[in-house]
């Protein structure tokens, strides 16, 4: 194990390892950062072990960051056991400790927000939770991770869930910045009494550590109750702050019910929501957390159909089948891109700048998006679109709305909460749905998935057909066509966000040597049997 204090000594040591990495194996290393602040304990440890099992070099960065810290909090009191904290990384395995000075790391011996360059995460993310008693904090963490990634240039970066706002903001950060790096956030480790382990539990006498174990009492009253099916936020919250009043000693800093990837407050849990909690226990601040998540297969009724979903890469005729097996068998067409133009004509309509993702983010509890299916002349079509009410069908596909709407969907708090509305068709079934994480992210538990994809050469072809039959000159090469069509596929199956990948319970269709006609006649043949076997599951379990 080497430890390093100077950024340009750690940098050539990855650099080494790197060359020799590419030189014995002729592959690239898998990195993986794991930050801390030391003070080491399994909770940590737990974040390594991980790193150590998917990466091939493993660094653990141990730095107290002035930035975060507020004025009156504990800074210089906070735990720094270096030699302790070195024995547990060399016992766990760990390639490289970084433990920079403040010098080291911001060129200044006492850093603050208004002398180095500072990373500011959205508001709307840092104002809430934490963010109303400590301020500055997230932009001190926000800026001390962004150094630390350029830094490490990790393949993989390792967080605790225990501080989810923190999760929610990196991962936030990685996005916006398109820093090449997975954020993994890796579950709770709890003492053997359920409280949650942190560095600062060191600041906890005997008699605290048991009051401050109300925190964990508290969110697994609230887990009991919601898999009861209680959804609503009034009543769980309620029944969290019946249990925390039996410790008086414990001083509330908040206790909410949010979203855990974009942090908005929820009055009901749909799909997924999370209960926080911060308190003060003598001079410890402490944290918790749990998810909730509904289940994505509601139980089973005669009358409820299947789920197909159809994912697969670019040009592998996923719409075209999806609304034609639709028509077929009488099912909704869940056309997930209208949606997203739906709410993007929404956002136009009401004069708020489609790039402002606050202002956007409040408009989404205003709009209610139905499809309906459509068809004419015994053709299936694209389903009609209603918006709060009116239809909207060929408004959305206006060229003003097809300017905006990119814009509009890589907002995170909008890819959010259209899933949950697609994921509410879900739960009544008779849905078929097509795009590229279908399968894997929107409706992982359903019934028939189905991967549809071709060779390169093949979907260059189909393109080329398709551009000439509309006339288009010049048309392009086909190795041209080819060419862009194999960079989308790595583009989509290499990005943070949803990449492209198959399920592992997928049945992978390759259209080669098929007709359209011939892959939907598969697909029919495929539901029946699922159809088949889903109505005899459902006659046993009653």
């Amino acid at each position: 194990m080497r430890v390093f204090n100077a950024v340009t000594e750690l940098r050539h040591y990855l650099v080494e390892t790197a060359l020799e990495a590419a030189f014995e194996t002729g592959k690239e290393q898998r990195v993986g950062l794991v930050p801390t602040m030391g003070a080491l304990h399994e909770g940590h440890l737990s974040l390594i072990k991980q790193a150590r099992k998917e990466c091939d070099v493993v660094v653990v960065s141990i730095f107290v960051n002035p930035l975060q810290f507020g004025p009156n909090e504990d800074l210089d009191q906070y735990p720094k056991p270096a030699a302790e904290d070195k024995a547990l990384c060399q016992a766990v395995g760990v390639d490289a400790i970084f433990m920079p000075s403040s010098r080291h790391l911001y060129g200044v011996p006492y850093p603050s927000l208004a002398t180095v360059t500072q990373v500011v995460p959205p508001s709307h993310l840092t104002s809430r939770l934490c963010g109303r008693s400590r301020p500055t904090h997230f932009q001190g963490v926000a800026t001390v991770v962004t150094k630390l990634l350029n830094i490490v240039r990790p393949t993989r970066a390792y967080f605790g869930q225990k501080d989810a706002q923190q999760v929610a903001i990196i991962r936030r950060l990685q996005q916006d910045l398109n820093l090449p790096v997975d954020i993994i956030a890796c579950p709770i480790v709890r003492s053997p009494d359920g409280l949650a382990l942190s560095s600062r539990n060191r600041y906890l006498s005997a008699s605290e550590h048991h009051q401050a174990t109300v925190l964990y009492k508290s969110m697994r009253a609230v887990e009991a109750a919601f898999q009861q099916g209680e959804r609503s936020g009034d009543r769980l919250l309620k029944i969290a702050q019946a249990v925390l009043a039996t410790e008086p000693a414990v001083k509330l800093d908040y206790l909410e019910l949010v979203h855990p990837d974009t942090l908005e407050p929820l009055q009901t849990v749909n799909t997924i929501g999370m209960m926080a909690i911060a308190a003060q226990v003598g001079k410890a601040r402490l944290l918790d957390n749990t998810v909730l998540q509904a289940p994505a297969r509601h139980s089973r009724s005669p009358e409820r159909l299947p789920i197909i979903a159809i994912d697969g890469p670019a040009g592998a005729g996923k719409s075209t089948v999806a609304r034609q097996i639709a028509h077929r068998l009488g099912l909704l067409y869940l056309d997930t891109g209208a949606m997203y133009r739906a709410l993007t004509w929404f956002v136009l309509q009401q004069n708020v700048d489609p790039a402002d993702e606050a202002a956007v983010a409040q408009l989404l509890p205003l709009c209610k998006i139905q499809l309906i299916a459509s068809v004419e002349n015994d053709r299936p079509q694209p389903p009609k679109v209603v918006v709060n009410g009116q239809e909207v069908t060929q408004a959305v596909r206006s060229a003003t709305v097809t300017r905006q709407v990119s814009t509009v969907a890589a907002q995170a708090a909008v890819r959010q909460n259209l899933v949950e509305q697609q994921q509410q068709y879900g739960f009544k079934g008779g849905i078929v749905a097509d795009g590229r994480d279908i399968g894997t992210q929107v409706f992982p538990d359903a019934e028939l998935k189905i991967f549809l994809t071709a060779s390169v050469q093949e979907r260059a072809q189909r393109r080329y057909r398709d551009l000439a039959q509309t006339n288009e000159q010049p048309l392009p090469a086909i190795d041209e066509l080819a060419g862009s069509i194999a960079e989308r596929d790595h583009k989509d199956s290499t990005r943070t966000v949803s990449p492209l990948r198959k399920a592992t319970d997928a049945i992978e269709i390759v259209t080669d040597s098929l007709t359209a006609e011939q892959v939907i006649d598969k697909i029919v043949e495929l539901y029946s049997q699922t159809a088949s076997q889903t109505a005899g599951q459902t006659t046993a379990n009653r």
